[in-house]
């Protein structure tokens, strides 16, 4: 398995997130992107809008996944095993990863982090 997780690239405690991630992508076929990135929202389907709503994940087949499902999706393919994205679709925990996600996502600027990527890499976004 193998796809892009998007992520909010103004965001420092989504940065941090991300470098986390990639530091432990045992496989190599994880990659990146800030959701602020030229063509984005068309290349995913989502309105430009809703874009900034959660992290997004592509993989290979076309497939997009938001929020939770998504970062277990993210995680999966870094440690080369898709049991976190196993445990995510077991009955109830959807549930309530999706509700800490959200309460997470929604609350996301007031978290320490690190230097937004969109500071580090302006012209990625």
């Amino acid at each position: 398995m193998s796809g892009i997780l998007f992520f909010d690239g103004a965001c420092g405690m989504c940065t941090r997130a991300v470098n986390f991630i990639m530091r432990h992508n045992r496989t190599g076929e994880l990659r990146t992107e800030p959701l602020q990135g030229p063509g984005v929202a068309e290349r995913l389907g989502v309105e430009p809008s809703h874009l900034l709503e959660c992290n997004r994940w592509l993989d290979a087949s076309g497939a997009v996944y938001s929020g939770a499902e998504a970062m277990n999706a993210a995680v999966s393919t870094a440690i080369g095993t898709r049991l976190p994205l196993m445990v995510y679709r077991i009955p109830g925990i959807r549930f309530v990863e999706e509700a800490i996600y959200r309460w997470v996502a929604t609350h996301r600027y007031r978290f320490r982090g690190t230097t937004p990527y969109c500071e580090s890499n302006p012209a990625a976004c």
